[in-house]
């Protein structure tokens, strides 16, 4: 089937402004032709007549338009496996939930995407968000700067993704209506935490097991307004993310293979080996569970021999390892060896102060105090 003519899904529920706003945007992107499918699936509910409504009267220029309601309330989960299965009416697809906003050029980045992973078997599908932050801990993340257009991640992505037929057909013979998800250390307990109205958590745990990855671009092409909905209570500039505005037609991707920004599931990178004469566990964030190997690059104070130390400073934090950057904030350990912490730096308090202060650019201390009685308001009021 083609990919070079991804149908648009709208995944719409019971937030009619939501949808507007992400409507504006599709308006105003750049597409090759006027033979662009655009199909708006409403979930039930008995509070979104206006959002069917809306949907019905909206005026798509560039293609056909289709509405699909649904006659009973299906949930997130069933609500995406329905339109993932559109892939293969379509041959390929571009899905966004209705609390996106997408760049003028996410079509021809889509389109190129698609195009590119098409063949390639390790590769489960294409998003379009570029994430900045490491959502298991809440700390700043950027992916290494190899000089291309793209990175790889072993997370799925749902604000804003894309997958042809094959690579969704893949995800789906292995789902089967799975009901609940088994803990794995390989799997983030964040990740296993979530609710099973998630259809993300399967999609982590399908590629992880099978060892397949997202392409992700390093310049967004959807950011996120978080409007309260199923998972969310409140909406939340905390994953808006920077959107390119610029016409590109052209994007230089990198392989799998050749990509020095490849990350697993917990954010880490998967290239930093390369760069030690060992193979550790790499937890910069101090996140993993599993530390079944001879070393480990850790941010934590752990137990045992210390081989060498780094400061964090430079960004992606990777950096620090790569650049030898003096300090002693993250620590490669021999876990065949007990040792004491190693004197001086064993103040906790310090390490955290500079992880915060890693995370963010600046705060002045009139904001800070600001924020800090916003917060104690906002406790006392929910008492």
């Amino acid at each position: 089937m083609a990919v070079n003519h991804p149908a648009i899904i709208v995944v719409a529920y019971n937030r009619p402004n939501s949808l507007k706003r992400l409507l504006k945007s599709l308006d105003r992107g750049h597409y090759p032709s006027e033979s662009i499918s655009l199909i708006i699936s409403i979930d039930y509910s008995d509070t979104n007549q206006i959002v069917i409504d809306f949907a019905n009267q909206y005026k798509w220029a560039y293609g056909e338009k289709e509405v699909i309601t649904h006659s009973k309330n299906l949930g997130l989960r069933k609500h995406i496996i329905k339109c993932g299965n559109l892939s293969e009416k379509y041959g390929s697809i571009i899905v966004l939930e209705d609390d996106l906003y997408v760049s003028p050029n996410f079509y021809f980045y889509s389109t190129k995407a698609l195009e590119f992973t098409n063949n390639q078997s390790n590769i489960s599908g294409v998003s379009l968000y570029n994430h900045k932050i490491n959502v298991h801990v809440g700390e700043y993340f950027s992916a290494l700067e190899d000089g291309f257009d793209n990175w790889y991640f072993q997370f799925a992505s749902s604000w804003g993704q894309a997958w042809t037929h094959n690579q969704w057909k893949s995800f789906i013979s292995w789902y089967h209506d799975k009901e609940i998800l088994e803990k794995d250390h390989l799997i983030p307990e964040n990740v296993t935490n979530w609710s099973n109205r998630s259809w993300l958590k399967f999609f982590i745990a399908y590629m992880i097991e099978t060892d397949k990855y997202f392409l992700y671009p390093k310049h967004s092409l959807s950011t996120n307004f978080n409007d309260p909905g199923t998972h969310v209570g409140s909406d939340s500039t905390a994953y808006q993310t920077e959107l390119l505005f610029s016409k590109k037609t052209d994007y230089f991707f990198s392989t799998l293979e050749e990509s020095k920004a490849v990350y697993d599931a917990f954010f880490e990178s998967r290239r930093l080996h390369f760069t030690l004469d060992i193979d550790p566990v790499i937890d910069l964030y101090g996140y993993k569970t599993n530390t079944n190997k001879d070393f480990i690059l850790s941010s934590k104070i752990l137990p045992y021999r210390i081989i060498n130390s780094y400061g964090r400073c430079l960004k992606p934090i990777e950096a620090n390892i790569i650049e030898e950057i003096d300090g002693e904030e993250l620590f490669l350990y021999d876990t065949q060896l007990k040792a004491l912490p190693k004197k001086g730096i064993t103040n906790l308090r310090h390490l955290e102060f500079r992880r915060i202060i890693y995370s963010i650019k600046l705060i002045s201390l009139r904001s800070s105090l600001k924020v800090v009685l916003k917060l104690i308001a906002s406790r006392v009021k929910n008492r």
